[in-house]
Formats: structure tokens, C-alpha cells, sequence
């Protein structure tokens, strides 16, 4: 004799059937907003760079939101030289996202480099803002001023040395003969300054960078203007479009600024994946970018720069189709 199966009373019964239809509501909601494709999941990696720099704590705090947003996805944080090494690994399939300057995006499709042709964009992201670090009572006034010194100048494959050796140029300087270029990042430059190894460093990054803010903590610094470089600079050629005359404001680092705004040159920052990458993916990617601005922007204010009206201008790139759905989703 079999045993009965119980039964389910009216009211619980119409419980379950609403909250089945609301899960199927939510999946049917997920698969549209994908362009119809499945959750992505598994595991993908982002190349940002250096422990102490903008890209890595960035990375770091957007891996926290795309835990929320996307949790089949295992996103590992690679770290990297700069913009360029980014490149290398993306198209290497390293890693399947990056940050990259557009300039350094430009410099490497103008060489030919391998895999040039498959970069497309997910956004635009926040401005890196080139800084020049003395010691507050170095005679420095200017690049010109960097003759004969030695010179922090950012990792080789690095965005810094790639401006550095633009900047130097437009001061009518010789990268290898001029100064001598110490070829460290950002991980190691503040204390080569702080201990007299070095006599001035370059640093492109956001405002503030928390390296530039803990040397000015415990040695006196001061930021040295690169505006009288604007037009020299931009004469270099197609790369070099994508610098702009900028301000650092007086707050980004204020005891170090002494209530002074510094001229400079700003690049902006893309993230970067490639033709070749899943669409549900990019969608999703691109999603948490934007939607994270505001909590990623009160940990690191380069962030609050995230716009989803500029986002989409990422120019030398075309963007990623995952990346145009998604634009394409929140449009008015």
C-alpha cells in the first residue's frame, strides 16, 4: 500500500506558484538584459597594476561589487607594470579585462603590436593626472630643471615612462643622456626619494594617489608644474592627442600643494577587453562598472569620475558589443 502524499493547502499553494514565477521573472529578466544569453561564470582575470597604484586598488573594490552582481563569475586580480604591460596580457589571453591610458592604447595599435587590431573598449574611465615629485626644497622648478638629476621614470611596459619620455622630450631633453632614468614604479620610487636615492620622480595616476599621499605624510614634498609643456608635447604626433591640459586641484594633496592648484597633463583611462570575449560577460562587466561608481568613488575619488554620459567615448576603441547592449539597455 502506498503512502499518501500530502497536501498542499490552497494559500501555500499560491505562495509557491508566485514566488516560481518571480525566479523565472528574475532569469527572464537576466537573459533579455544579456541579449538572451546565459549568466557568465567561471573564472576571469584582470590585469590592473601595481600593489600601491590606482589600477590596483580599483581593481580591488570592483571586485567586491561584480561578487554581488555576477557571483558565478571568479574574478582574479593580475598584477602589471602599467598600461602597456596590460595590453601584452590581454591579447596574450593573460587576463581577459584591463585598464589602459588612451594613449598608451594609441601607441600600441600605432607599433603594430600583436593583437592591436582585436582591442575594443567597455568605458571610459576616470583621468590619470601626470605628477612631478621633488623634495620641498629642491631647486626644480620645471622638467627643464631634471638635467643631470636622477629620475624616477615609472617600469618598463609602464604608461608613466611611456608620457615620461613625451614630457622630456617636449623639455628639450634627452631621456638616456639628460638625466639618468631609474626604470622603478610606483611601489618603489617614494622611498628612493625619501632616502635621497633619487632626486625627483614621475607618477600618472588619479587624484589622490595613496603612494604620493603617505610620502607626503612623512617627508616634505612638493608637485612640480608641467603645463609649459602642453604644446611641445601635443606636436609629437597621434598619440599624444589624447593628453590635455589639466589642473590638479589645491585639495587632491594638501599638504602638499600648500593651497596651490599645479598645471599638468591628463590622459584618460579605459577599460579594455577584446573582440574575442563573451558579450553576457562584457554586459555584465560594463553594468558594474558604471552602477559602482558612487560606492567604489568614497574609497577611491578618481572613481567618482566614472560617468555613464562620457563612458561611452573611448576613443582609439570601438567599443565591445557586450559593452554597446549594455549603453543600448539604459538608454532614455
Amino acid at each position: 500500500m502506498g503512502t499518501a502524499l500530502p497536501r498542499i493547502g490552497g494559500r501555500r499553494a499560491l505562495r509557491m506558484a508566485v514566488a516560481a514565477l518571480a525566479v523565472l521573472a528574475l532569469a527572464a529578466w537576466w537573459l533579455l538584459s544579456m541579449g538572451g544569453e546565459r549568466a557568465p561564470g567561471g573564472r576571469v582575470t584582470l590585469a590592473t597594476g601595481l600593489p600601491t597604484g590606482v589600477y590596483a586598488r580599483y581593481g580591488e573594490l570592483l571586485k567586491q561589487d561584480l561578487a554581488h552582481d555576477m557571483p558565478d563569475v571568479d574574478l582574479r586580480l593580475a598584477r602589471s607594470e602599467g598600461s602597456i604591460d596590460n595590453l601584452r596580457q590581454l591579447v596574450s589571453g593573460r587576463a581577459e579585462f584591463t585598464i589602459a591610458t588612451a594613449d598608451a592604447v594609441s601607441t600600441y595599435r600605432t607599433r603594430g603590436e600583436p593583437g592591436a587590431d582585436r582591442l575594443r573598449a567597455c568605458a571610459r574611465l576616470y583621468d590619470d593626472y601626470m605628477q612631478l615629485v621633488v623634495p620641498k626644497k629642491s631647486a626644480v622648478r620645471s622638467t627643464k630643471g631634471l638635467r643631470r638629476l636622477r629620475v624616477g621614470v615609472g617600469s618598463d611596459g609602464s604608461g608613466v615612462q611611456l608620457i615620461t619620455r613625451r614630457l622630456l622630450k617636449a623639455a628639450g631633453l634627452d631621456f638616456k643622456r639628460d638625466i639618468t632614468p631609474v626604470r622603478v614604479g610606483i611601489d618603489r620610487m617614494p622611498k628612493l626619494l625619501e632616502r635621497g636615492k633619487l632626486d625627483a620622480f614621475f607618477w600618472s595616476g588619479g587624484l589622490p594617489t595613496t603612494a604620493v599621499q603617505h610620502l607626503a605624510q612623512r617627508f616634505p614634498v612638493r608637485l612640480v608644474q608641467l603645463g609649459d609643456l602642453s604644446e611641445a608635447l601635443h606636436a609629437q604626433g597621434e598619440p599624444t592627442r589624447y593628453y590635455r591640459a589639466a589642473v590638479m586641484p589645491a585639495d587632491a594633496y594638501p599638504t602638499v600643494q600648500d593651497g596651490q592648484a599645479v598645471k599638468t597633463i591628463a590622459v584618460a583611462n579605459l577599460l579594455v577587453t577584446t573582440d574575442r570575449e563573451d558579450a553576457a560577460l562584457t554586459f555584465g562587466m560594463t553594468r558594474t562598472v558604471i552602477n559602482s561608481r558612487d560606492w567604489i568613488g568614497r574609497q577611491v575619488h578618481a572613481a567618482q569620475r566614472v560617468d555613464l554620459r562620457t563612458a561611452v567615448f573611448t576613443d582609439p576603441l570601438v567599443l565591445h558589443q557586450g559593452a554597446r547592449r549594455y549603453y543600448a539597455s539604459v538608454k532614455p
